[in-house]
C-alpha cells in the first residue's frame, strides 16, 4: 500500500548487505559462515513476507474493482448505483461510516446521494451549502485528521462523534468538482499511497457510471412520456375512428339503405324503358351499401371490443378469405392478459400486413401467427408474393406502410422484423412487450 516496488525493496536488501559486508570480514570463518546463513534466511523471510503482502493488496484490490464493476452492471437506477459503489469503498477502506455528496444544478448545493451503513429508513433529502473556498479544497484528495481539520472538511454532520480521520475524495470530471465520496474513521489513520489511488480511481468511475445512470433515467422517462403520448394518440384515433364508423352508420349507411329501397319502388312502377337503368342504380346502391359496412367494420371492429384479440384477427383473416384471392392460414396459441391497448395496436398493424398484401404482395399463400411467451406478444406475417428492397421502402418518408408500422410499434416499447427481396416474398415479424 505505500507503493513500494520489489525491485526497490530488494535493492535496499542488497544494500544492506554490501553494508554489512565489512563487518562480517574480521569475524572467525565459522561465525561469519553462521551470519551469512541468517542473513539469508532473514532474506527469505523478507521476500516471502512481501510477496503475501502483494499478493493479498492485490487481491482485494482486484475484488474491489469487481464489486465496483458489479454493482454498475446491476443496479436498476442512479440510487442503488450510488449505494452499492458506496458500500463497496466503504469496506474496503473499512471505514466507519461514508456518505457521497453531488452537486445540484445549483453547484453551491450539494446534495447527500448515499451513506454508508445505509439507514433502514428513507431519510429526507440532506443538501450542503459549498462555498467557493470549500469546493476548491475539496477538488482534491484530502485525508484530515484531529477534530478542527475533520470538522472543517467533513460535509455530512452524521457520525462526526468519536470520528477523528475523516478521507475526502472528489467527483470530478473536465477540471469541475461534481462532488465528493467522504470515509470517516474513529480513530487517527492516515491513508496509503495505494489506498489513495484506488480511491481516486473508483472515484472517477462512479462519476462517470452515474452520469450513465442518470443519462439512462432521462431516457427512460422521455421514453416513458412518448409512450403515454402514443397511447393518448391511439386512444384520440380510436375515438375518431369510432366517430366516423357512428356517422357513416346512422347517417351515409341509412340513406343509401333509403336510396336502395327508393329505387326498388321506381324499378316496380317504372316503364320497361327505364327499369334498366333503374336496375344498375339500385346494384350500384347495395355496392355501396356493402362498402360501407366494410368501411365500419375495418375502422371499429366490435369483436375486439367485446370477444378480444383472437375472435378479431379470425374475423379479419376470414374476410380477407372472402375478398382477396390466395390461400390465408391463422394460427394463434393461447393468449393471457393481452391488455385492451396492446391488443387494438397489435390488431391494426395486422390490419395494415394483410392491406399491404392484398394491395402490393400478389401472393398466393399468406400465413399469420400470433403468439404470447415470456411477456412477450409477437405477431408473424409472411406471404410468398412479389417481395421489395427493404432498404428502399423504409427509406421512403412520405409511406405510411412500413414507416408508419416500424415508427408505430417502436413507441409502443417493441420491436419491428421485415425480412424480403424480390420475387422471394414477405416476413414480417412484430414483437410487443405485455404491460
Amino acid at each position: 500500500k505505500l507503493g513500494v516496488t520489489p525491485g526497490r525493496i530488494a535493492d535496499a536488501l542488497r544494500e544492506y548487505d554490501l553494508l554489512l559486508a565489512p563487518l562480517l570480514a574480521p569475524l572467525p570463518p565459522r561465525e561469519a559462515a553462521n551470519l551469512r546463513w541468517a542473513l539469508e534466511q532473514l532474506h527469505f523471510c523478507v521476500l516471502l513476507t512481501l510477496n503475501n503482502a502483494f499478493y493479498q493488496v492485490r487481491e482485494a484490490e482486484t475484488q474491489a474493482y469487481q464489486e465496483l464493476f458489479r454493482a454498475e452492471l446491476e443496479s436498476r437506477n442512479l440510487e442503488e448505483l450510488l449505494h452499492g459503489m458506496l458500500g463497496v469503498l466503504a469496506r474496503f477502506c473499512r471505514a466507519a461510516a461514508a456518505a457521497l455528496y453531488l452537486a445540484d444544478d445549483d453547484s453551491r448545493r450539494w446534495r447527500l446521494r448515499a451513506l454508508e451503513p445505509r439507514p433502514r429508513r428513507p431519510a429526507p433529502a440532506q443538501l450542503a451549502e459549498v462555498t467557493p473556498a470549500t469546493a476548491r479544497r475539496l477538488s482534491r484528495p484530502y485525508c484530515a485528521t484531529g477534530d478542527a481539520r475533520r470538522r472543517s472538511l467533513a460535509l455530512s454532520p452524521l457520525g462526526l462523534r468519536g470520528r477523528l480521520t475523516c478521507w475526502s475524495v472528489p467527483l470530478a470530471t473536465g477540471g469541475r468538482c461534481r462532488g465528493v465520496i467522504q470515509f470517516l474513521f474513529p480513530g487517527r489513520y492516515e491513508w496509503l499511497p495505494r489506498e489513495k489511488e484506488l480511491l481516486s480511481t473508483a472515484a472517477e468511475r462512479c462519476l462517470l457510471a452515474a452520469e450513465k445512470a442518470r443519462l439512462a433515467e432521462d431516457l427512460s422517462r422521455r421514453e416513458d412520456q412518448v409512450r403515454r403520448l402514443a397511447e393518448q394518440i391511439l386512444h384520440v384515433e380510436e375515438r375518431e375512428r369510432r366517430r366516423i364508423s357512428s356517422e357513416l352508420h346512422d347517417e351515409t349507411g341509412q340513406a343509401l339503405l333509403c336510396i336502395r329501397l327508393q329505387l326498388e319502388m321506381l324499378e316496380r312502377v317504372a316503364p320497361a324503358e327505364l327499369r334498366e337503368g333503374l336496375a344498375e342504380a339500385r346494384v350500384m346502391a347495395e355496392h355501396a351499401v356493402v362498402e360501407i359496412r366494410r368501411l365500419i367494420a375495418d375502422l371499429s371492429p366490435a369483436v375486439l371490443e367485446q370477444l378480444g384479440l383472437a375472435a378479431a384477427l379470425r374475423q379479419l383473416v376470414n374476410r380477407f378469405r372472402r375478398l382477396h384471392r390466395g390461400k390465408i392460414s391463422l394460427h394463434i396459441s393461447r393468449l393471457r392478459d393481452v391488455p385492451e391497448k396492446l391488443g387494438m395496436v397489435v390488431y391494426r398493424l395486422a390490419q395494415e400486413c394483410l392491406n399491404n398484401v392484398a394491395r402490393h404482395a400478389s401472393a398466393s399463400r399468406v400465413m399469420v401467427s400470433l403468439e404470447s411467451a415470456d411477456g412477450v406478444l409477437r405477431l408473424r406475417v409472411e406471404d410468398d408474393g412479389v417481395g421489395f428492397d427493404v432498404e428502399q421502402a423504409l427509406a421512403k418518408r412520405d409511406s405510411f406502410g412500413l414507416v408508419g408500422m416500424r415508427e408505430r410499434v417502436t413507441l409502443f416499447g417493441g420491436r419491428f422484423h421485415v425480412r424480403s427481396k424480390p420475387k422471394q416474398g414477405t416476413r414480417i415479424l412484430i414483437e410487443m412487450p405485455i404491460r
